[in-house]
This record gives structure tokens, sequence and C-alpha cells, in this order.
């Protein structure tokens, strides 16, 4: 088929990488424009941008995709269907009616649960033993289309955001090439999505990873893996930001009773930290203006002392 891509960031690039392999023509693709980035604020390429000029195909980065100037140019690209993953832009329905086919996206998750821009972490921040990839035909809404195919991912014990988000990319990647099979063929059958069970993946912030040490080592534990590597879960040490990149709930640790985010252990690679509920051993971290590190690592410089508040 002939197909417009928009996408933008690294999750949608093992689709078009997959969609390409299977051999069909990708009249354009549609992503984002470049941003400053870093201190010499040069401009940055999106990752599917990168992508698309590796496979010398035509690049179309609209500020707003709404505006008449952008639907006249997306009119010039012949297509059969638009293939939508993370564009990061709510298309207006007059450019979901375009296509002959219309436009299908790739959401990181069991549609109707995590509706929304961060399904994939939220998934591991409340504590899902699964999730998986949607294949949704567009609707005017945020991910309320009807859903054409599923495919479910299992969530390991010690999955991190990062580690979540490379395998849910693959797996899209892999659904969308099957679903455009059957799109083509005519065999898929669209089934409305219950909306009395969708939940919704607010945005990331770097707020939400600030650690409240009254909640419990179970959830406090989910907010770090959820948050790695972005935005990543933090307290503070000393007055400096201390970054928490791995932990374990510590189960053969007595609790303490005492003000949560003490200090009540330290042994030669963990910092041991009572929480609101459990106790907490931190294995990973990164102090303000240094390198992150193993706590072992960390204790050769750094002393800390049972009865030392975080937070």
């Amino acid at each position: 088929m002939k197909i417009v891509f928009m996408g933008t960031p690294d999750f949608a690039v093992d689709a078009l990488e997959a969609i390409i392999q299977a051999g069909h023509e990708i009249t354009c693709v549609v992503t984002q424009p470049d941003k400053p980035k870093g201190r010499g604020k040069e401009m940055q390429f999106p990752p599917v941008k990168e992508c698309a000029i590796q496979h010398n195909l035509p690049v179309f980065q609209p500020v707003k995709i709404k505006t008449p100037e952008a639907i006249e140019t997306l009119k010039t690209y012949d297509a059969d269907i638009y293939v939508v993953a993370a564009f990061g832009q709510i298309l207006s329905q007059e450019i979901l009616d375009m296509p002959k086919y219309g436009c299908v996206n790739i959401h990181a998750s069991l549609l109707p649960k995590y509706r929304g821009s961060a399904p994939i972490q939220w998934a591991i921040i409340n504590g899902e033993t699964e999730t998986g990839v949607t294949i949704q035909q567009m609707n005017a809404g945020v991910d309320t289309g009807d859903i054409l195919c599923k495919a479910i991912v299992p969530i390991a014990a010690k999955e991190t955001g990062a580690s979540l988000f490379d395998k849910l990319s693959e797996a899209g990647a892999k659904l969308i090439v099957e679903a455009l099979k059957q799109i083509e063929a005519g065999t898929l059958i669209a089934e409305p999505q219950d909306d009395s069970q969708a939940t919704h993946a607010k945005m990331l912030t770097k707020s939400l990873g600030h650690i409240d040490w009254t909640q419990s080592a179970v959830t406090i534990e989910r907010l770090i893996r959820g948050l790695n590597s972005w935005p990543s879960a933090y307290t503070s040490l000393r007055g400096k930001t201390l970054k928490i990149w791995e932990a374990d709930v510590a189960e053969d640790v007595q609790e303490q009773k005492g003000t949560p985010g003490t200090v009540i252990g330290v042994t030669k690679d963990a910092i041991v930290v009572q929480t609101g509920e459990g106790v907490l051993q931190l294995s990973n971290i990164q102090l303000e203006g240094k390198k992150r590190m193993t706590v072992k690592d960390f204790l050769l410089g750094y002393k800390v002392e049972p009865g030392e508040q975080l937070g």
C-alpha cells in the first residue's frame, strides 16, 4: 500500500522500519519540527526524521498539522492509509477522512485502558502485570477509535519504563505490519471500545518523580522503575537532589518507628530507608552534580549515616 507515516520519537522508528521492510511504499514521513537541544542549542532531528533520511524518504514537518496550508501539502502525497505512531499532534476530521482506509494509530497499551500520552510508564507505576499494543482506527477523540487488533506484552518484575518502551516498540512494529495486510485484504473487524473501562495515562512531568516517603515501599519502587529513564524519581540528601535509579522492597528488614524517609541502615551496597509502609533498599543512585553509580561505589566517597533524613 501507499502510506503516509506520522511519528516522532524512538517508539515510532521500529514501526517505520518494519513497514519499509514489508515492501510498502512510504510516500511521505510526517514528524514534528526539529528542536534545539543541549547547551549549544543545536537543532536536533526527531528520531523518525533521521530514519526517513536514511531511507531517502520525503519529510514534512508542520508546526501545526491542522492548518489549511499543512492539509494542502498532505494532499500532494498520495496514500491509501495514514499510519500514526506517537506523532504528537491531534489530527482533524478532514485529515482522518483523506486516505482510502483512513488513519490507524499504534498505541502502547491495551485500549481502552491507558488512553493518553504516557501509557508505558503508568502501567508500571500502577503495578500492572501486563500491557500491550493496540492498533486502532482513529477518530476525532484521543485514543478512542475502534480497535482493530492487539498484542499482549507481559510486564517483568523489574521492568523499567525504558525496557518496556523497547518491548512495546518492537511489538507495535510487528503488529502494524500484520494489521496492514489484513486491512488491505478486508479481513479486520473493527471493535468499538468500551468507554466504561477507559483509564487515562496523563502526561509525565518532572515533579511527578518527587518521592513521597509516606507512601509504601511497593508504591515508591514502582514509581522508580516507571520513571526510569525519564523523568526519573528523586529525593534530596543534605540539600542536594538525589535521583534513585534502582531500589528493592526489603522483605527481610524490620520496619522502624519514625519519620518516613529516614535512613535506618547502611550496608556495603545499599542505603536502607523507612517508608510509610515497609522498607526500601536503594542500590543505584545519582547525587546532584555526580554520575549515576551503584550505592557500593557511592559509599566509597560519600558517608551516609543511619538517622539521616531523605527529602
